[in-house]
């Protein structure tokens, strides 16, 4: 690394008196166009991976806004109402939100449940405020693991392809770094088979070098920034599925034990 570190400081200097051929191309595609086949193929692969993360990203910030809208959509007709059946009248419009997913699989627990005391099935769905023949649960252990299970099934669901995101972080400065390794160890070959240190000689190659490096960073910056901001969104949906749990579990221990 000292080494590197001397020769490349070397060309800094004689750059204050050369100067780059007016016919040599200075952009990022005239770069990328004269650079080797090693360098196109990491340049490739992050740019697979930039496209598939921004996808990502995007459809993510999409959904997430939609089931935002749709639990508070739900929470307000949940509150409102008196019959669990007139919720879940609602939820196949507003199946966008994790909570609905919770409510219909605590209804499906509670409705077996009172359908043991209850033939026609219609308890859960009655009023829990008639105290003639109150049904009464059998287990409100169940309904709670109901409810857990159907909150795990929502968060992994939110997560899907998230973690795809971390690895991106992880994995791109990396691939960008080799494209770079590889482009100077071909810029000193070239130096050694040309006996020229000319900067005009030398630093094309570092150039196209250094794109794989900023093309690492490109990819990974966003992935790492958006990661974290959908992982905190993640955690505020299942807070706020923890919370429905609590208040789903309270109306059914409060009317139906």
């Amino acid at each position: 690394m000292r080494t590197l570190g001397s020769s490349l400081f070397a060309l800094l200097l004689q750059a204050e008196g050369a100067g780059v051929p007016e016919g040599s191309s200075s952009t990022i595609l005239g770069l990328i166009a004269r650079s080797n086949t090693v360098s196109k193929v990491v340049l490739l692969i992050l740019a697979l991976f930039s496209i598939v993360s921004w996808s990502i990203i995007l459809f993510k910030l999409w959904t997430f806004r939609r089931s935002d809208r749709q639990s508070t959509s739900f929470l307000e007709v949940f509150r409102r109402s008196k019959k669990f059946s007139d919720v879940q009248a609602v939820c196949p419009s507003l199946g966008e939100s994790p909570l609905v997913g919770l409510f219909q699989a605590g209804y499906a627990e509670l409705t077996a449940q009172l359908r043991q005391h209850t033939p026609d099935g219609a308890a859960a769905g009655a009023n829990p405020g008639l105290p003639a023949n109150r049904p009464t649960l059998k287990s409100l252990a169940a309904v709670d693991r109901a409810l857990l299970r159907a909150s795990a099934v929502e968060v992994n669901k939110l997560e899907r392809r998230i973690p795809f995101l971390a690895t991106t972080a992880s994995i791109a400065p990396f691939i960008g770094l080799f494209g770079t390794v590889w482009g100077i160890m071909g810029a000193f070959q070239n130096i050694g088979q040309t006996g020229s240190t000319n900067l005009g000689v030398v630093a094309p190659g570092i150039a196209e070098a250094l794109v794989a490096t900023a093309a690492g960073l490109f990819a990974a910056i966003p992935a790492v920034y958006f990661y974290n901001l959908l992982s905190q969104r993640v955690k505020v949906f299942a807070s706020e599925m923890d919370d429905f749990a609590m208040e789903f579990l309270n109306i059914a221990e409060r009317n139906f034990t």
